[in-house]
């Protein structure tokens, strides 16, 4: 068994969100992260290539992008990602938004693509 306490998380910077991973320290066949997104003036979508993703809204509400479609979410919904497709997360003006993300493959540093696609200026065109 491996309990990983809240305040042992460390957080790093990604384009338009902070990122934790509380399971790199042990060897699974699974990861997860705990994301933070930002509101940003412009914000591109990633993809995971060989997985896909399903997101547990802890707290906050935004919208998220998904190829192209956008919806509304907010704490406790759960989002499913098909493996592949473009997305990204945004917080509604002045909200905080904390994400819990599951991914069934063991590393995401080799399983993310960040991608061209400018998630803000799309949902502007909407």
């Amino acid at each position: 068994m491996t309990v990983t306490p809240h305040d042992h998380v460390e957080f790093v910077e990604l384009p338009g969100r902070t990122s934790a991973d509380p399971l790199r320290s042990i060897a699974a066949q699974s990861s997860m992260r705990i994301a933070r997104p930002e509101n940003m003036e412009s914000r591109n979508a990633h993809r995971h290539p060989h997985s896909e993703e399903v997101i547990y809204v802890r707290h906050g509400a935004g919208v998220i992008y998904i190829d192209g479609v956008t919806q509304s979410i907010a704490a406790g919904d759960t989002v499913h990602i098909p493996q592949g497709a473009a997305h990204a997360t945004i917080p509604d003006d002045g909200a905080d938004m904390e994400l819990i993300c599951f991914f069934p493959h063991p590393d995401l540093s080799n399983n993310i693509e960040e991608t061209d696609i400018d998630v803000m200026k799309e949902i502007d065109d909407e």
